[in-house]
This record gives structure tokens, C-alpha cells and sequence, in this order.
């Protein structure tokens, strides 16, 4: 009679550790993170729009969840921001006070839950040293060695935070002063003289996340940046270095002299980041 009762007593106990006869009780999937983080192109933002839900971040999102089903997008972009205020704030509102406290804040609250972090900044920098379509090449090399600081800081702060687990990938980016080339003669030596300019930015961008331990999804390659010789036809244009007709394809620096991507540009920065991306 004993034994009876007692294992009727451990039926009701598993009963109610598993939720009943039926079938145990599930706990609900950890969820996973994309943290997306940048300036403008991190928000996607279109001119006349804002901020978009077209930027590559979210082009990119369906891409990763292919890979990891159920991903979810976190966006800590900044319209505007540059190096320094990503460190120190100033440019958009965060409870944390900057864009990386709070991104540090987010890998450190959700240990082992970011699988991928995507990160474009320095753009701002640059683009400050643009005078009239051209490059101030005084501004540019001061600029440079500020953003060379900066940009150790945050990506070595990153990943610090994220650990070994994340999946971190930086970007290079295009050349929007090869606009400047349909305004012929002075305005083609101008985009002659950027290519090399931007590509030493990019080129010690790219050590600098190579040594962090990040990928490089190299857009300034997607972009074509640095091909005068092959040529393309672009509706309103005409026949164009492939260099040049992609920034007028891509972004809407050739039609309203705004240096961000169009939905297709952003489409194309989605699937660069995707092919770095293990």
C-alpha cells in the first residue's frame, strides 16, 4: 500500500514539473540580434524620406535570417554622426549618451544573443572636407588622423563587449565626388583626383577592422570606384565611366546632389555586406 501511494505521489510531482500528462512544456527560443550601427546609410536614409525602412541594414536582414532563422534587426544608426560623436554623443539622443555606449550596453545585456554587428562610420568625416564638389586635402589629412583614433577605439570597444561569438564586419565606402565628372574638364579632374584620396581612407579603414578582427565588405569594389575605362550607358546621361554611371545609378548624387543611395544602392551595399559575411 506504501509503495502505491508513494508512486502516486511521484506521478503528481512529474505531472506538475512538465505541465501535465500531455506533452512537456517548451521554453520560449532565445531570441537572436542583428545590431546594425553607423551614420546615415545604417538608417537608410533617402532625401525627401528620412529614414527609411530601404537601407541596406534591412535589405540585409532577410539575407542573414536565411542563415539564422528568426534573426531580429536592432538599429542604433545616427543620421550624421562621425567618429567622434559615435564615441561622445552629441548627434542623436541615447539613454547610454552615445551610439557605441549604447551598442556596448545592448552586446553586454544580451550575452551570446548578437550573432551578427554591421558597422559604417567615418563617412561624415570625410564628407566635412568636401568643398564644392572637391576634396580639402588640408581638412582630409587631419580628419583622417582623428578618425584613425576614433575608429580603433570603437570597433576594439565592440568587440570587447560582444566577444568572440559576434560576427563583426565593417564597410569601405563609395565615391559620390565622381558626380563631379559631368561637369567636364576641371569637374572630370576632380573625380580623377578623389579616387586615389578616398581609397587611402578606405584602405586604412580596412587595416584597421582587419586587425580588430572584423571582415570588410568592401562597397568602395561594389561601387566600381576607381573604373574610368569600362563603359556604361545611363538613361539621361549617356555613355559614362562605369564608375561614374553607377554613383548616378546608385545614389542620388547625380540627380539631386545627395550623396545617399537610392533604394537600389542600398540593395547593393546589403548584398556586399551578405558575400563577406561567413
Amino acid at each position: 500500500m506504501l509503495s502505491r501511494r508513494l508512486s502516486a505521489v511521484l506521478l503528481c510531482a512529474f505531472a506538475l514539473l512538465t505541465g501535465g500528462l500531455g506533452t512537456p512544456a517548451t521554453a520560449a527560443p532565445t531570441p537572436l540580434y542583428y545590431l546594425s550601427l553607423g551614420d546615415s546609410l545604417a538608417t537608410g536614409y533617402q532625401p525627401g524620406q528620412g529614414d527609411t525602412d530601404t537601407g541596406y541594414p534591412d535589405q540585409l536582414l532577410p539575407l542573414l535570417a536565411e542563415r539564422t532563422p528568426g534573426l531580429e534587426l536592432v538599429k542604433l544608426g545616427c543620421r550624421g554622426e562621425t567618429s567622434a560623436s559615435m564615441l561622445k554623443g552629441g548627434k542623436c539622443a541615447y539613454p547610454e549618451g552615445s551610439q557605441l555606449k549604447a551598442a556596448v550596453a545592448f552586446l553586454a545585456a544580451h550575452p551570446g544573443q548578437v550573432r551578427y554587428l554591421t558597422l559604417d562610420i567615418g563617412g561624415n568625416d570625410v564628407n566635412q572636407c568636401l568643398r564644392a564638389g572637391s576634396l580639402d586635402v588640408k581638412c582630409l589629412n587631419a580628419n583622417i588622423k582623428a578618425l584613425s583614433a576614433n575608429l580603433w577605439t570603437i570597433i576594439t570597444e565592440l568587440r570587447k563587449a560582444g566577444g568572440a561569438g559576434v560576427s563583426y564586419t565593417g564597410m569601405t565606402y563609395y565615391n559620390p565626388v565622381l558626380a563631379s565628372w559631368l561637369g567636364g574638364g576641371s569637374g572630370q579632374a576632380v573625380a580623377q583626383l578623389s579616387v586615389p584620396l578616398v581609397r587611402g581612407v578606405n584602405g586604412f579603414a580596412s587595416t584597421l577592422y582587419l586587425l580588430a578582427g572584423y571582415r570588410v565588405a568592401d562597397v568602395e569594389r561594389a561601387y566600381a570606384s576607381g573604373d574610368f575605362k569600362t563603359k556604361t550607358t545611363v538613361d539621361g546621361y549617356g555613355r559614362l565611366p562605369l564608375n561614374v554611371g553607377r554613383i548616378c545609378l546608385w545614389t542620388h548624387m547625380c540627380a539631386r546632389k545627395d550623396i545617399h543611395p537610392n533604394t537600389e544602392g542600398y540593395r547593393q551595399i546589403a548584398r556586399t555586406f551578405a558575400a563577406t559575411i561567413p
